[in-house]
């Protein structure tokens, strides 16, 4: 299994509930699409018992803070973050989720994006597309993640 998540915003509680939830259901690798704020919120991922990829988000003004946070437990990049896992090639992002180039390309098996805070998830050609929503909970009120099964391609949006 896989969890996502995105926009976590410094809610430390929602990403203490999201590590724990991650952990119990053995999750092989976590993925953020950006947007943790400030570097004391994202080292509550450092509680992970799997590795963490994620991007940048528009509101992650700290890079280098949160690069050295995380370099001990996970990789965070520029957007697009493109890598293979489970025998699919992931495309994360945080913004330009619409850009038409990697969804033609037909290169990526999922793209996992952010930023509008809505979780989806779609089918769009061969690509699964998921937003897993606002992690954070703050402008919707819903805190929630994303679960995706690589060997199904099948995914769900979990609130926590």
């Amino acid at each position: 299994m896989i969890g996502i998540m995105s926009d976590s915003h410094d809610n430390r509680e929602a990403l203490k509930t999201a590590v724990r939830l991650f952990n119990d259901i053995e999750c092989e690798l976590v993925i953020h699409a950006g947007d943790f704020v400030a570097p004391f919120a994202a080292r509550e991922l450092e509680s992970l018992l799997c590795p963490l990829k994620a991007v940048f988000g528009n509101c992650d003004g700290e890079k280098k803070g949160l690069s050295n946070t995380i370099s001990s437990f996970g990789k965070i990049k520029e957007a697009p973050f493109c890598f293979p896992f489970a025998g699919l090639n992931f495309l994360v992002t945080h913004t330009h989720f619409r850009n038409p180039s990697y969804l033609k390309s037909e290169n990526y098996d999922v793209l996992i994006f952010g930023h509008t805070h809505k979780p989806e998830i779609s089918k769009q050609g061969k690509t699964l597309v998921i937003n897993p929503g606002e992690t954070g909970g703050w402008v919707t009120n819903r805190c929630t993640v994303a679960l995706l099964n690589p060997a199904t391609l099948k995914a769900e949006i979990i609130p926590i």
